[in-house]
C-alpha cells in the first residue's frame, strides 16, 4: 500500500490475532480512548473471579501479582521497581507529586493549558488556590506542546514542568528530551502524563530525562480501568513527603501488613512510599499478562510499526483531501492521526457537519474511533494491520466520493 508501512512477521501477526480476538470483522482504530484486551489478560482475571467465586482467594498470591506489574513495568521504562507506585488512574499519579512538593507561595508550575487533558490541569489550578503557586501558561503552537516554550518559561521559581508526552487531541509527540535536560540543569522536576505513549511508543525515562511519569493501564498497557503506575525518580522521591499515607507506603521490614509499628515511623524506599491500601488486584494480573505481550514484541518495534501505519493512514487522508492534524507526517506523529480542526467541538463531539457526516460513515462500515476536540481521532496498537489502515482509507474513499 505504501512504502513507510512496516509490516510485522506473519508468525507475529497470527499471533496478535489469536490474542486479540476483538479484532474480528472490525477496523479497531480506538487505542487512544482504550486498547482492546488480550485474551490473557482475560483469562488472568476469570481465574481469580473464579478463586474469589470460591473461598480460595490467597493472599499472598495476590502481593505477587502487584509486585509482578510493578517489575514489568519498570523494566518497560528503564527504572527500578522501587521508583515504581501504584495508583488508580494517570490524574492520581499526577496528584501524587502534586502535593508531595513542599511549595511555597510564589513558586511555580510550567505547562501548556491549551493542550493538556482536564486532569493535568485541575491539580495545579488546586494547588493555586490552597498553596499560593503560580501557574506559568505556555500556549500551544498549532496543536504542539512547544518544548522551546516550555523551556523559555523556566525561572528560579519554578519547581515543575508538566507535559504530556502525547497529547489527548490533536495526538502530537511532545520533544521531551530538549526539556528533560533544561530541567535537570536547573534543578527542575519534569513530570509527564504518559497514558498516550507508553507501552505504544519507546519509553525511556533516563533517555526523556524524566522525573515522574504517570499512566493507567486501560490503554498503551492493553489493561483494565482502575490500574495505574507512578514512575518517581528515587533521588526525588526520597526528598517527596505524600500527602496521605497508609500502611504499605511505611517502612516496617517484613512485618505483617497489618502491624501497627510505633508512634514514629520511616517511609518505605523510593515511590513506594506512595501506595495506598489494598490494590486493583484482578487488574494487575491482567496486566502482568499484557505486558507479557508487550515485552515479547519490544517497544522499539511496536513504536515503528504503529508510526508507519500511521504516517500511511495520514498520507492517504491527505490524498483524498481531508484536513489531517499537523499536515504531511513527521515527527509530530506517533500512533494518532487526527482529522478535522482542533476545537471545533466538544470533548467527544464536532460542529464541522462534513467530519460528522465521515464519522458516521466510517462508524456505520465497522471502524471504531473516537471524536475529541471536534476531530476524528484514529489510533494504532501492536494488534493493527495494513488491513485496517487500508479499510479506514478505503472507507473515507468511498465517503469522499459522495460528500
Amino acid at each position: 500500500m505504501n512504502d513507510v508501512t512496516p509490516i510485522f512477521p506473519s508468525d507475529l501477526l497470527s499471533s496478535m490475532a489469536e490474542q486479540f480476538p476483538g479484532v474480528e470483522g472490525v477496523t479497531y482504530l480506538d487505542t487512544a480512548a482504550r486498547s482492546l484486551l488480550p485474551l490473557g489478560a482475560k483469562m488472568a482475571v476469570e481465574q481469580h473471579l473464579q478463586n474469589r467465586l470460591y473461598g480460595r482467594a490467597d493472599k499472598a498470591v495476590m502481593f505477587a501479582a502487584v509486585e509482578e506489574a510493578r517489575g514489568r513495568f519498570a523494566d518497560l521504562i528503564g527504572a527500578e521497581a522501587d521508583e515504581i507506585a501504584i495508583t488508580k488512574n494517570v490524574s492520581e499519579g499526577l496528584n501524587i507529586i502534586a502535593t508531595a512538593f513542599p511549595w511555597e507561595a510564589g513558586d511555580n508550575v510550567v505547562l501548556c493549558l491549551d493542550l493538556e487533558h482536564p486532569n493535568n490541569i485541575y491539580p495545579w489550578l488546586n494547588l493555586r488556590d490552597q498553596a499560593g503557586i503560580d501557574i506559568k501558561e505556555v500556549p500551544g503552537l498549532d496543536g504542539h506542546i512547544s518544548a522551546d516554550a516550555l523551556i523559555s518559561a523556566i525561572d528560579d521559581r519554578t519547581r515543575v514542568v508538566s507535559l504530556s508526552t502525547v497529547s489527548f487531541s490533536p495526538g502530537f509527540r511532545t520533544d521531551v528530551e530538549p526539556v528533560g535536560k533544561a530541567c535537570r540543569e536547573q534543578g527542575v522536576f519534569l513530570l509527564a502524563d504518559g497514558a498516550q505513549s507508553v507501552g505504544i511508543l519507546h519509553t525511556d525515562v533516563e533517555n526523556l530525562g524524566l522525573d515522574g511519569l504517570a499512566v493507567s493501564t486501560q490503554k498503551g498497557l492493553l489493561g483494565l480501568y482502575g490500574l495505574g503506575f507512578l514512575f518517581c525518580r528515587r533521588s526525588w522521591a526520597e526528598h517527596l513527603r505524600p500527602a496521605s499515607l497508609a500502611r504499605f507506603g511505611v517502612d516496617l521490614g517484613e512485618a505483617h501488613e497489618a502491624d501497627k509499628g510505633g508512634s514514629s515511623y520511616n517511609l518505605e524506599a523510593g515511590a513506594r512510599r506512595f501506595d495506598l491500601g489494598n490494590y486493583n488486584y484482578s487488574a494487575a494480573m491482567a496486566c502482568v499478562r499484557s505486558l507479557d505481550i508487550i515485552a515479547s514484541v519490544g517497544t522499539k518495534a511496536i513504536e515503528t510499526h504503529v508510526t508507519g501505519l500511521a504516517h500511511g493512514l495520514a498520507l492517504g487522508l491527505l490524498d483524498l483531501g481531508l484536513p489531517v492534524a499537523g499536515g504531511e507526517p513527521g515527527p509530530h506523529i506517533g500512533s494518532i492521526v487526527s482529522v478535522g480542526e482542533f476545537g471545533a467541538g466538544g470533548h467527544d463531539t464536532t460542529d464541522d457537519p462534513r467530519i460528522d457526516s465521515l464519522y458516521r460513515h466510517l462508524t456505520g462500515h465497522g471502524a471504531r474511533l473516537s471524536v475529541r476536540q471536534g476531530m476524528l481521532r484514529m489510533a494504532f496498537h501492536l494488534y493493527n494491520t495494513e488491513d485496517d489502515m487500508c479499510s479506514a482509507l478505503e472507507l473515507a474513499g468511498q465517503w469522499a466520493k459522495t460528500a
